[in-house]
């Protein structure tokens, strides 16, 4: 019986295209397959590097459970599998978890391949302590299940790290402002790595006020200094 593959979870940019690591390439250019959260997104990536011939399969939060399955036959069957999600690191707030899991219990060997990422360079240029922090992730789309969640976060201590959708930046500042204070030291790390990267610094009132102003609508990661000590 011939071995397992090997199941890659591969970093792309965020953003700019030069970020992709020597590494990656090689991985992408060598893998039988890969898997990605859309097609169009996942052949624009190869595209990108001019990487051909591969078979590409879809897994996104849609198809996950049963696509699991399917990419774990390819595994099964002595194929080597990279997964790649729409931008950064693939499974971290994106599909692939049930297959990670399925993967460990099937004794498939999981590879990281790191590279780009959003928080790191979010949290380092926010000038908030950085001993100690929390990834909060996605809040709920819901305003009042967001001002809910960010309630129970009034007391956190630790630099937080919040996520949403390009589009919902104006509303979250704005429930943070109201939640947590309008006083709170807040960072808005905007569209990393691209042409137009902006970081915002300030207190979350004046940031709310800025992203209202400007209708600000792009990638983003919202860093806010925790409750003081």
């Amino acid at each position: 019986m011939a071995p397992a593959g090997l199941l890659y979870l591969v970093s792309t940019p965020i953003g700019n295209p030069e970020d992709i690591t020597h590494r990656a390439l090689r991985i992408l250019t060598e893998s039988d397959v890969i898997v990605c959260e859309e097609r169009k997104e996942g052949e624009r990536l190869l595209a990108r590097y001019a990487i051909r011939g591969k078979a590409v399969e879809l897994l996104n939060e849609h198809n996950e459970a049963a696509a699991s399955w399917h990419i774990l036959e390819h595994l099964r069957g002595g194929r080597n599998v990279a997964v790649v999600s729409d931008a950064g690191t693939p499974v971290f707030s994106d599909p692939g978890r049930i297959l990670v899991q399925r993967a460990i219990e099937a004794g498939i060997i999981i590879i990281p391949v790191p590279g780009a990422s959003s928080l790191l360079p979010a949290l380092t240029v926010s000038g908030f302590p950085l001993d100690s922090f929390v990834f909060c992730g996605f809040l709920s789309p819901k305003s009042n299940r967001r001002r809910t969640e960010l309630h129970a976060l009034r007391q956190e201590k630790r630099t937080m790290i919040l996520m949403d959708t390009p589009y919902r930046l104006a509303a979250l500042l704005k429930d943070v402002a109201e939640v947590l204070g309008g006083e709170r030291r807040v960072c808005v790390a905007f569209n990393l790595t691209m042409s137009d990267e902006t970081i915002y610094r300030g207190s979350a009132a004046e940031l709310s006020a800025v992203a209202s102003k400007k209708n600000l609508k792009g990638e983003f990661v919202l860093v806010v200094e925790g409750r003081p000590r």
